[in-house]
């Protein structure tokens, strides 16, 4: 009985340390500028206890983190990075509307976690000055105090915390987990932070507005007020004007700013402030010239940079087409067994096919390409937390800017030849949504991976292999696909920012980060994340699609007496036969039949029956396109480039002429390169678009691009 009690004892003392899984009491928003660390600090403090999701009504994302502490839970919401409160992109409007709680019927946060670059002290404290206008409990985590020392920077935090009006200022090295308990028990202490003062840098524009906000009977939070004050024609001073009347925003506004811009008034007094607190808080070593910081500005020069550049480029491409290729051989071929395993069992069934041609088929068709996938997110993520990322932005933003677009636009587009899904996503970044629209039907004129399968089968077949010197016409030929999907790019952004997106050219401000060592941690995390969406939002897309698409190539099914009979005892003849019967099922196929149907509209491109029915099967995944053509040219599913070159250079039309004619493949060539042949890229432009208009839009523009494109490469060189 005694040892009963001790062993319930020892349970209940092991259960009591378990920590519990407590509700959060608080919220606090975590906001700073890009690349000052707040991503790092956020994924350290919340790590895998994190949920992502779109704000209502917009397509930035909202990542919401629990601290589980002692005693309680904090929720962390970590707020888009953003240089001042009074941007126009949808990032920075995102973040004012959570920090004044109107996305969220929960209301606005319980504080403000603060995130300040000790290595961009400037930058930092401006947008400081103006969050401090919002009057919430808000505390000061100094990131990168490492990078500080390390270039002779040293940073008085407690003189800081002082000219900040006693708000709390803890030194963070998120990537070494440094400070984070000193952190967490300041974040314990939020409810008893008194709210900050009105900012030091100009009390006159604080009362100001608070005197126009005790007028207007608290309709208006005071912010709004302000930013209307300083934003003259916006619609928050189209809405001060209809509450307190045109004639007292006016006096109000020419007391504070005369007849200068508000803006221009406004940065003046904020920047004048910060200048005076950095040089009292931070003090710089005069010897502070190492190796690391000439290596740093060596980067910076542009011709060292752009072949950085360009080298850096070449080895992620390298990774991405060469290291990957053992695991999607490895999938392939688990695939493949699946699928005759499946056959064996079930044999030659409906149910049979459904399984091997549908099921494994199509998630196999999505599954093969997640090792290029990953390997592409894991080096844009090292990229991106070594703040290597944003020096290529700005390098690439004087080519962009001649179509229309910045250098934020150069990442997105270069992620397009792995896959223009998550570079569609990637596109997130830029603020202005002409130029990300822009930018997102421009990037799948990138050639992507799923395009290879068909340009190696085309070029091998009808493509001499002629050398000149080192060059290899093969070679050139593929080269001058890229290029070509590049300037399609690069044209489309053109136009569109010529007519449908005119506007202003972008804007690109950014301060660039210092190198520092990627967190894995973060870095993980992030991959994480970025593999699970790219695999519940592409995935589940061409899965289905897929499977019409068998259902279609299925049925109706022919009688047995139709068919070419099977003769067991020769494996050669079998196999001819067998693949005569699928060619046959194929061409009385609801897919055959719809390719008969429409093969009078892709006629004049040179194209028969099968080559239009392989183009409707490779709508959901353009690497179908071998399989089906494998198929329809009595060859087999499993069809590779020897046997059916050999098929497709020997089909011909009803009156004996060959179908794949040089003009003609080389047309087909071109309109796979500019046509939109992916479900999963147009639902993904529906999604960050948030409407079908911009989708629709691009598949039709990018089709008829396509197609006239072809139209004229076989008809003028058919001519001769």
């Amino acid at each position: 009985m005694n040892n009963k009690r001790k062993a319930f004892r020892e349970v209940a003392v092991a259960v009591a340390d378990i920590p519990i899984r407590r509700k959060p009491s608080a919220s606090i928003a975590v906001i700073g500028n890009p690349n000052s660390g707040k991503s790092t600090l956020f994924n350290r403090l919340t790590g895998l206890n994190q949920t992502t999701g779109n704000y209502p009504g917009v397509t930035v994302e909202r990542h919401v983190g629990t601290v589980q502490l002692d005693s309680t839970a904090i929720e962390l919401i970590d707020l888009p990075g953003i240089f001042c409160l009074s941007g126009h992109s949808s990032d920075e409007r995102v973040a004012v509307d959570v920090l004044l709680g109107r996305l969220d019927h929960s209301g606005p946060p319980s504080g403000l976690l603060f995130v300040l670059d000790a290595t961009h002290l400037y930058q930092g404290l401006y947008l400081l000055e103006q969050l401090l206008e919002i009057q919430l409990p808000t505390i000061v985590a100094l990131t990168m105090s490492d990078l500080a020392r390390a270039s002779g920077i040293e940073i008085d935090a407690a003189q800081l915390s002082e000219f900040l009006g006693g708000i709390p200022v803890r030194e963070v090295v998120a990537t070494e987990s440094l400070g984070l308990d000193e952190l967490k028990s300041t974040l314990l202490d939020m409810p008893g932070i008194m709210p900050p003062q009105y900012p030091q840098s100009w009390p006159e524009l604080s009362r100001s507005a608070q005197d126009l906000a005790t007028g207007m009977r608290g309709t208006t939070p005071r912010i709004d007020v302000l930013q209307g004050l300083i934003h003259p024609h916006s619609e928050l001073d189209r809405s001060l004007c209809e509450s307190v009347g045109q004639a007292t925003v006016a006096s109000t506004r020419h007391a504070l700013f005369g007849s200068e811009p508000p803006q221009a008034v406004e940065a003046r007094h904020r920047y004048g402030w910060v200048r005076s607190v950095v040089q009292e808080v931070q003090s710089q070593s005069p010897f502070a010239s190492r190796m690391s910081n000439k290596v740093i500005r060596w980067f910076n020069k542009p011709w060292p940079a752009t072949m950085a550049f360009f080298v850096l480029m070449a080895l992620v491409f390298q990774a991405v087409f060469s290291w990957a290729t053992p695991i999607m051989d490895g999938i392939d071929a688990t695939a493949s067994l699946l699928g005759s395993f499946v056959n064996q069992v079930l044999g030659n069934s409906a149910l049979g096919s459904f399984l091997a041609d549908g099921v494994i088929a199509g998630v196999g068709s999505v599954v093969i390409f997640l090792p290029q996938i990953t390997i592409l997110f894991l080096f844009v993520i090292v990229l991106e937390d070594s703040g290597y990322l944003a020096r290529a932005a700005f390098l690439m933003d004087r080519v962009m800017r001649t179509v229309g677009l910045s250098g934020q636009s150069v990442i997105p587009m270069l992620s397009s030849f792995a896959c223009a899904v998550p570079a569609i996503m990637a596109t997130r970044v830029i603020p202005n949504r002409r130029d990300r629209i822009a930018t997102i039907l421009a990037a799948p004129f990138m050639t992507c991976s799923a395009r290879l399968p068909i340009y190696a089968l085309l070029i091998a077949a009808f493509v001499p292999r002629d050398n000149f010197g080192w060059l290899n016409l093969q070679g050139l030929v593929l080269f001058g696909l890229y290029l070509l999907g590049i300037a399609g790019g690069l044209m489309t952004a053109w136009l569109l920012k010529k007519s449908a997106l005119r506007g202003p050219k972008p804007a690109f401000s950014l301060a660039l980060p210092q190198f520092r060592w990627p967190n894995a941690q973060t870095v993980i995390i992030q991959l994480y994340a970025r593999v699970s969406v790219f695999l519940k939002r592409a995935g589940t897309i061409i899965f289905m699609v897929a499977v019409v698409v068998w259902f279609l190539a299925y049925f109706p099914r022919m009688d047995t007496a139709e068919l070419p009979q099977v003769f067991p005892t020769n494996p050669e003849v079998s196999t001819t036969i067998e693949s005569r019967q699928a060619a046959a099922q194929m061409a009385q196929s609801w897919l055959g039949r719809a390719g008969r149907q429409i093969e009078p509209l892709f006629k004049p491109l040179g194209w028969d029956w099968r080559v239009t029915a392989a183009v409707i099967a490779g709508f959901p995944a353009r690497e179908v396109v071998v399989a089906v053509m494998g198929t329809l040219y009595s060859v087999g599913s499993d069809a590779d480039e020897a046997s059916l070159s050999a098929r497709l250079k020997a089909a011909s039309w009803p009156d004996g002429t060959l179908v794949f004619t040089l003009p003609m493949v080389l047309g087909l060539l071109v309109f796979y390169a500019w046509c939109l042949q992916c479900a999963a890229t147009v639902a993904t432009i529906k999604r960050e678009t948030n409407s079908w208009r911009w989708p629709i839009f691009a598949w039709v523009y990018m089709t008829v691009l396509g197609y006239t494109a072809a139209l004229l490469i076989f008809q003028v060189g058919s001519s001769f």
